[in-house]
């Protein structure tokens, strides 16, 4: 089965106090464009990451993000009360010997002042969280994959329509493109007999006219058609990684059906060309998304 390029995952678990998110999206694309936004604590693990997005999606621009939510009541942000207490002494010296005015609200002041109520130690990132984070992204991952797979079953259906469709329209063509001989035969002659005093070799005329027949047959055309056709489904039983492929098949079909048209000089044939076309072009549209 083919898989789509569109896709959405997401996972949530938690470690001690953090809840940890991994998001990721995907859209149609010719190879892989990754970009990333991981949580500074997880940023040494980027390249691993990077590695399990590519080895699962193989294609598609995708987008991921890794970031923590933590129970602030749990942890709080601490105050750091000896830089504190440094800046007040600072700024009480500064202000009685420049003469200005001290601050009316000194806790105010004070903690907005940097790193008061900042993080001074630093995390590392230990075995046994980095086992939980993985997880998380592992389980993104195996969700969009599955929504691919989703998306991917639609577009099959899809095709397998669209193809049944254009199959069906080459079929109506043949009553017109027996009959068109003899229509063009007596348009010919028709035509000759309206010329006075015009008298014509009928066994030249029918040379001509097979070879002005012969120039107008599609019938390589069609078998050519057919063969794409059965090699279309092929290809999509072929299962996922197949999109690119598909796309050049449904290349060479637009070539046949062109050449039909451009040898179709009846308006009923002509109208069942459009419509192929049409259905051909639904098929280009969508094989964009395949993967």
């Amino acid at each position: 089965m083919i898989q789509s390029m569109t896709g959405y995952g997401k996972a949530v678990v938690v470690y001690k106090d953090k809840k940890i998110n991994a998001e990721i999206k995907s859209l149609n694309s010719k190879q892989l464009d990754l970009m990333t936004r991981i949580a500074p604590l997880y940023r040494e693990k980027e390249m691993e990451i990077r590695q399990m997005i590519a080895q699962a999606l193989e294609r598609g621009k995708v987008d991921f993000a890794l970031w923590v939510e933590k129970d602030t009541g749990v942890d709080p942000t601490p105050v750091n009360g000896a830089l504190m207490e440094n800046y007040y002494h600072q700024l009480k010296a500064i202000a009685a010997k420049s003469g200005i005015p001290e601050p009316q609200d000194w806790m105010q002041t004070l903690v907005r002042m940097p790193d008061v109520l900042t993080h001074t130690e630093q995390e590392e990132l230990c075995g046994e969280e980095w086992a939980v984070v993985r997880t998380a992204v592992e389980q993104a991952i195996a969700a969009l994959v599955d929504f691919r797979r989703q998306e991917g079953a639609a577009l099959e259906k899809k095709f397998a329509e669209k193809i049944d469709n254009i199959e069906r329209l080459m079929a109506e063509i043949e009553p017109y493109e027996k009959s068109r001989v003899e229509k063009i035969r007596q348009r010919i002659v028709d035509s000759l007999q309206q010329i006075p005093d015009v008298d014509y070799d009928k066994n030249r005329l029918e040379q001509e006219l097979i070879y002005y027949i012969e120039k107008l047959d599609i019938s390589e055309e069609k078998q050519r058609l057919k063969n794409h056709l059965k090699y279309f489904r092929e290809t999509m039983a072929d299962g996922h990684g197949q999109g690119k492929k598909l796309g050049f098949i449904a290349q060479e079909m637009g070539r046949e059906i062109n050449t039909t048209g451009s040898k179709s000089n009846q308006a009923e044939m002509q109208n069942i060309v459009v419509q192929m076309k049409d259905e051909l072009e639904q098929i280009k549209e969508q094989v964009l998304n395949a993967l």
